[in-house]
């Protein structure tokens, strides 16, 4: 097949998994033999624009024009089967599903997080879980509260195309893949149509580095904020400190707006090594030297790829239990779920990981069993494939849009006991 793929780069200032998501799926394809096109914006460029383009960024995140043209006219040269769809912000804008209609490409798009339901993304603020959009036509409360950085007037742009656009997202993409069961089930009951949304989990390479031995430290590796549940796990850590520690030391390593405060944290401490950011030669080494990954996000994560990463390496984790964590993680057997925002809860799960070898031995190899069934490059193009043979059968009027049953239903009942077994 020809893909044209269609994505805003996020700004390289921080570590992008979704960036790097895209880049795997199109050298996926390519290793497979399928042709691959990409049509993009970097958000890298706005610090070039002189003052008055900077000011006029805004303005195009619900429409801009010059999009729509441009790509209508790449699309009508190239002529490709499918367009891939991925971030849109600030950039490119919904403009490029109205050139797609305007050529006739079939669409596919994959939803990220939930900037369809939640200016933000993040159904998350101010330290909880917020659903106060979701379902509304109109995000007032997401405007009121400024939950876009802190500011009402930078989450305008943000709620206005959600609201124009509503409708043209929703019928003029002939495939979404949500990247988990619970991100579709939120966005089901927020009234998306359930006949074009289908699970497809990210995959993760395999790079054939897999842990040897018990492991060396506990890892965070992930943005340091608070939704990230980073002021949670330095809560817990000093629990099990308090308790003498678990023989091995926490390692965090990353950026964000919790960074100075990490450092301070972690200075002067025997227990306690923060890192920075680590290129992704390193970052493989730290999560396949771990004795466990632990991801202790407060909020409602999409999926998580340093757990799947970990998988890949043999290495169990330790989540919070909600979100796509219960789809990724069965509980006591590739991993443990703790009790979402509960920092004796957290401790209590790394204390059990990290000083029961044999248990943690266990976890591992089961983890790597189902990263092989669930998040290998080998699943990942079978998912990618199949979506995109829907969307163009759907277009040329050869098919419906409708999941398989496994792809609506099976994450979502897997990711229920998951749930219960958590203790949620």
């Amino acid at each position: 097949m020809h893909v044209l793929v269609v994505h805003n780069r996020y700004s390289s200032a921080q570590p992008s998994g979704e960036n790097r998501v895209v880049d795997e799926e199109a050298g996926l394809l390519r290793a497979a033999g399928h042709r691959v096109d990409v049509f993009e914006r970097r958000s890298d460029d706005i610090a070039a624009r002189s003052l008055l383009g900077k000011a006029a960024v805004p303005l195009l995140v619900p429409w801009n024009p010059a999009v729509r043209s441009q790509l209508a006219a790449r699309l009508r040269t190239s002529r490709p089967d499918v367009v891939h769809v991925h971030n849109v912000f600030p950039l490119l804008s919904p403009a490029v599903l109205a050139a797609c209609a305007d050529v006739g490409v079939p669409v596919v798009a994959t939803l990220h997080n939930y900037t369809q339901v939640c200016p933000p993304g993040t159904l998350h603020r101010d330290g909880k879980q917020c659903t106060e959009c979701v379902g509304s036509k109109v995000s007032l409360p997401a405007v009121r509260h400024g939950c876009y950085r802190g500011s009402r007037l930078a989450t305008v742009p943000l709620a206005v195309s959600q609201s124009v656009n509503r409708r043209r997202w929703w019928s003029g993409v002939e495939r979404f893949f949500c990247i988990s069961a619970a991100q579709r089930d939120v966005l089901v009951r927020s009234g998306m149509p359930a006949e074009r949304l289908t699970v497809k989990h990210n995959f993760v390479p395999d790079l054939g580095t897999r842990r040897a031995g018990a492991g060396e430290h506990v890892l965070f590796l992930g943005r340091l904020a608070e939704a990230k549940g980073v002021g949670l796990l330095m809560a817990a850590w000093d629990r099990i400190a308090a308790g003498g520690g678990v023989g091995v030391p926490l390692v965090l390593a990353g950026a964000g707006p919790l960074e100075r405060e990490v450092a301070d944290w972690a200075a002067g401490r025997d227990d306690v090594r923060y890192v920075g950011l680590c290129e992704p030669e390193k970052c493989r080494d730290v999560v396949a030297r771990s004795v466990a990954v632990v991801a202790p996000s407060t909020a409602m994560e999409t999926f998580g790829l340093v757990v799947a990463e970990a998988m890949a390496a043999e290495v169990p984790a330790v989540a919070a239990g909600h979100g796509a964590f219960v789809e990724l993680i069965e509980d006591g057997v590739t991993g443990l779920l703790h009790q979402p925002g509960d920092p004796g809860s957290l401790a209590s799960c790394i204390r059990r990981i990290a000083t029961e070898q044999d248990l943690n031995r266990e976890m591992g190899k089961a983890a790597r069993r189902r990263y092989e069934r669930n998040f290998s490059p080998a699943v990942g193009l079978e998912r990618l494939e199949e979506g995109y043979r829907t969307a163009i059968a759907v277009r040329s009027g050869g098919g419906k849009s409708t999941p398989s049953a496994g792809d609506a239903h099976t994450g979502s009942r897997r990711g229920t006991r998951a749930s219960r077994d958590g203790g949620m």
